[in-house]
């Protein structure tokens, strides 16, 4: 069936514009994040694996870190195990570190994986324990104390951050011609699992990889300013002045500061991107809109409210 005129010209505008992009971005790594309602809707997980899939086929080099957090909270209530936190973080001790890693390094970890090859890509799934990928150590909780002018340390277990990426096997897997997938489990010095924020693991990688863009999919459209208008392109200045003012708080925090570290650490760009919108990706990379925040060092999208 052929195109009528009008479907043709729109077809050759968006190939079009799509080529100056795909251009300047062959052999460049991007990071991404997969989470959030992209990873539980059908539709938009089969949507991510061919963006995916077509980034590798142009030449682009991407690789995928994905969180896990309501599934893990799925089987632990199965298993009968208490969910607890502590400003936004899983308490984990030993017995909720194994179903950690069960669910992340497993079974969420496989399915992206099969995701993607069953779309015709070359996936290979790894946890941050494969190859000292990811060294962690525990992270350290503070909390005011009652009554106290002083903060004290709450244990909440097997929770770590980055320590240092070891990229090897993830520039294996990308000389291969394979498509990394990564578990946020990190090893500590002495053996120990660590679940770190996917988010971070991103960020981290993305600057240890020393990657052209770190895009961190989202259940908003974006980063908003107060009026709830989203901003599409920041300068890392900018985005300081967003969280010293308040316009930038609470869960968004962790998320915005990940990705103005990633950018101030040689990242050459950052994005908060809606993962509910069908091919969210393509349309960041290859379009001259895009479709959520952009953060850079030097603004490359002028600053603006998003298009209804």
């Amino acid at each position: 069936m052929s195109l009528d005129h009008k479907s043709a010209l729109r077809v050759a505008h968006v190939l079009n514009e799509a080529l100056p992009y795909i251009q300047r971005f062959t052999n460049k790594t991007v990071v991404v994040k997969f989470g959030g309602n992209a990873m539980v809707d059908e539709a938009l997980q089969n949507s991510f694996a061919r963006d995916i899939i077509l980034m590798k086929l142009v030449g682009m080099n991407p690789v995928v870190v994905h969180g896990g957090g309501p599934q893990i909270g799925d089987l632990l209530g199965k298993l009968n195990i208490e969910s607890r936190f502590v400003d936004g973080m899983r308490v984990t001790d030993s017995e909720t570190m194994d179903v950690v890693e069960m669910v992340l390094g497993g079974t969420v970890n496989k399915q992206i994986v099969n995701l993607i090859n069953k779309n015709g890509g070359r996936a290979v799934g790894v946890t941050g324990k494969d190859g000292l990928l990811l060294r962690a150590k525990k992270l350290q909780m503070q909390s005011e104390a009652a009554g106290l002018h002083a903060s004290e340390i709450i244990d909440i277990g097997h929770v770590g951050e980055v320590e240092h990426v070891d990229t090897a096997v993830i520039d294996m897997l990308l000389h291969g011609d394979f498509i990394p997938v990564i578990a946020p489990i990190g090893v500590g010095e002495d053996g120990a699992s660590y679940n770190i924020n996917a988010d971070l693991v991103a960020g981290k990688i993305a600057e240890y990889l020393h990657a052209e863009k770190l895009m961190l999919l989202t259940n908003v459209a974006g980063l908003q300013d107060k009026q709830g208008k989203v901003l599409t392109g920041l300068t890392t200045l900018q985005v300081d002045g967003l969280i010293a003012d308040g316009t930038i708080y609470g869960g968004m925090l962790p998320k915005i500061s990940c990705a103005l570290d990633a950018v101030k650490a040689g990242v050459t760009s950052a994005h908060i991107i809606d993962g509910r919108v069908p091919h969210a990706v393509l349309l960041e990379i290859f379009t001259d809109s895009g479709v959520g925040t952009l953060i850079t060092d030097n603004g490359q999208r002028a600053t603006q409210a998003a298009s209804e």
